[in-house]
């Protein structure tokens, strides 16, 4: 891992696998970083150029004032391809880096290969939105500590966690280490999401990948978004929230055989 001074903000990046393979790039969620992708990473490395990062605000990039907008987000995305010299990439991301997914074909889809929103939504109804000030507010007051363990039930099922209990503190460190400032600011921008009206635009090929029991971003709702982009494809794994790491295997196998066709 190193950070990548970018045009837009200093980014923790890890970069593996031949330099002159497919580009991949995966955008954690809200409160990761990208020790989320592990699985993925070790099972593409081989044959594809892996690039994991930190969104901002998160793990070790920069944590700028707040709040953060979902053009922030794809700027940065954008930035840091530019910044490591690859014009063309598969994106892959879970939750807010798979509504930055969305944004990054909306705005970009010359730059990319293809694009795989996973377990996320292209936007929030008004209350919603009043969820994400109160998620704010309680943050701001008491850090994170206080969502720890509701997190961790959004995000994976009772029996993996259950099951898991090495992984669990892992991913319970994980959000814990989060900036105060940074998981914020990402509240903000996920506030105000807003690309429902435009998904008939995207014209990037595109997987979608949802959880069967995700809580958050739910099955239908993926299945919504898939019925409104054209020639996209549509993959429900028996997970929660991170179905990348609940379900790796199969989302792994999910990733081979959408990357390999484009």
């Amino acid at each position: 891992m190193s950070i990548v001074e970018t045009r837009t903000i200093a980014l923790n990046a890890s970069v593996e696998g031949p330099a002159g393979a497919p580009a991949v790039m995966f955008s954690n969620s809200l409160g990761a970083n990208l020790s989320m992708w592990q699985p993925q990473a070790e099972h593409l490395r081989d044959r594809y150029r892996v690039v994991r990062y930190d969104q901002r605000g998160h793990g070790l990039s920069e944590v700028p004032e707040g709040p953060y907008s979902f053009s922030d987000l794809v700027e940065d995305a954008v930035a840091l391809a530019d910044a490591l010299g690859i014009e063309r990439f598969h994106f892959v991301g879970l939750s807010m880096g798979g509504m930055t997914a969305l944004g990054l074909a909306l705005t970009y889809p010359a730059r990319l290969l293809s694009v795989t929103p996973a377990n996320c939504v292209a936007g929030f109804p008004p209350d919603g939105r009043r969820n994400w000030e109160e998620r704010i507010a309680t943050v701001s007051q008491g850090g994170l500590e206080p969502l720890l363990e509701s997190t961790l039930e959004r995000w994976f099922t009772a029996p993996t966690r259950d099951a898991r209990p090495a992984q669990m503190q892992a991913v319970r460190e994980m959000v814990a280490a989060t900036p105060v400032q940074g998981y914020v600011g990402c509240c903000g921008a996920l506030s105000e999401l807003d690309y429902d009206g435009r998904l008939e635009e995207i014209t990037t090929p595109t997987l979608f990948i949802a959880g069967s029991e995700d809580p958050s971003t739910t099955a239908s709702a993926m299945r919504a978004m898939h019925a409104r982009v054209a020639g996209s494809r549509y993959v429900e794994l028996p997970a929660a929230h991170v179905s990348n790491l609940e379900c790796p295997d199969a989302f792994n196998r999910a990733l081979d055989d959408f990357l390999a066709a484009h």
